[in-house]
């Protein structure tokens, strides 16, 4: 039988809304009917886009800024653990409860049977809303962060899914929330590409994929490349919508510098590893496709935990230096046990379907432990 399922998200860079449309088309063919609506314009007067313009200047221009921000409002505190059986209540965020009537309008409109966030902030608002007595319907929330920060935390969310055990281990001693770990949200396509497609290199330079996220965001970039090009490699550094850091790296000599990227599975194929500063989707996209991955030069706050967790989990290699990323390029380059160990653990984490639990939830089947 069909359900209906909301799944919130929100245009903060392209992950969310990566996870949120790859778990909306797992549920359509499923057969059942999904609305995809971002938490950010359910903030009254223009509140979404200034938090999306802040946090974008923030991560881009003033990343110490961001950092302290993360650090107060955001990181895990110690002795936040929760007792058996009782739930800690962490802090309402403000603009959680701003959201709530728009929410609760949106949800009498639609009617779904369960509503799914993708975002820490639609998890602070469904949450409060169960609280409250103002959401009938059950919440879930899938965590896409490797390092959990207090943002996702409500304990009146009804189920928690998390990329990692270790995620888990965190939303359950911090909430007492029922939790599930089904790994990332990945498409097929990753898992099983066609083949590199367009995407063939002259010569034999291995191809070395540098990521920036979709707003162009890292400190480096083109320096790091530069060095990869200088020690053999082929740097392939995605820039995003960025079109000024495109034609910036366009300029280093032996570097490849892209735009926006439609075929990112094939771009996969063609590539040995990928440099990432953000423990975000691609990070766990290029895990899916088999790719290696070395966290360097993180960004500032969440981007920084998530690549320690990453690494902390033998999902990565974190690299605190230059010398270290070429020593650790020079060590997952080559075919062997230590590559191939290497891409069996991050292919590990593909446990099960994160779908299927939102429908089982919605279906009143006994939650996942």
């Amino acid at each position: 039988m069909g359900r209906r399922f909301m799944v919130l998200s929100a245009g903060m860079g392209a992950g969310h809304d990566a996870v949120a449309g790859e778990l909306a088309r797992r549920l359509t063919a499923a057969g059942h009917e999904v609305l995809v609506h971002d938490v950010l314009s359910l903030l009254p007067g223009g509140t979404g886009t200034a938090l999306r313009a802040s946090y974008r200047l923030s991560v881009r221009r003033v990343p110490g800024v961001y950092a302290t921000v993360h650090a107060v409002f955001l990181a895990p505190r110690a002795g936040t653990h929760a007792p058996p059986g009782r739930r800690r209540r962490p802090g309402v965020s403000v603009p959680a409860a701003l959201a709530e009537g728009r929410l609760r309008a949106l949800v009498d409109r639609w009617r779904p049977d369960a509503v799914v966030c993708t975002f820490h902030l639609a998890g602070q608002l469904t949450g409060r809303m169960r609280e409250r007595g103002t959401l009938a319907v059950p919440s879930a929330v899938f965590v896409t962060d490797f390092a959990v920060h207090r943002g996702w935390l409500h304990p009146a969310n009804d189920l928690y899914l998390c990329v990692t055990e270790s995620a888990a281990q965190a939303v359950r001693s911090a909430t007492g929330c029922r939790v599930a770990v089904p790994g990332p949200v990945v498409p097929p396509a990753f898992l099983r590409p066609a083949g590199p497609g367009t995407w063939h290199w002259a010569g034999e330079r291995p191809a070395v994929l540098i990521c920036s996220g979709a707003w162009g965001v890292g400190s480096g970039l083109t320096r790091t490349a530069a060095a990869l090009a200088g020690h053999g490699c082929r740097p392939v550094l995605l820039c995003g919508r960025d079109e000024r850091l495109r034609r910036q790296a366009a300029r280093v000599p032996g570097v490849v510098a892209l735009g926006w990227v439609e075929d990112l599975p094939q771009l996969m194929a063609s590539a040995r590893l990928l440099i990432d500063n953000a423990a975000g989707q691609t990070a766990v996209q290029a895990l899916a496709a088999g790719l290696p991955v070395i966290g360097y030069r993180a960004l500032a706050g969440h981007g920084a935990a998530g690549v320690r967790a990453m690494a902390a989990d033998g999902l990565t290699t974190c690299a605190r230096s230059l010398d270290e990323l070429l020593s650790a390029v020079d060590t997952l380059l080559p075919p062997g046990p230590v590559r191939d160990g290497r891409i069996a653990r991050g292919m590990s984490v593909l446990q099960d379907d994160a779908a299927r639990f939102v429908a089982d939830l919605a279906a009143g089947a006994p939650p996942a432990a």
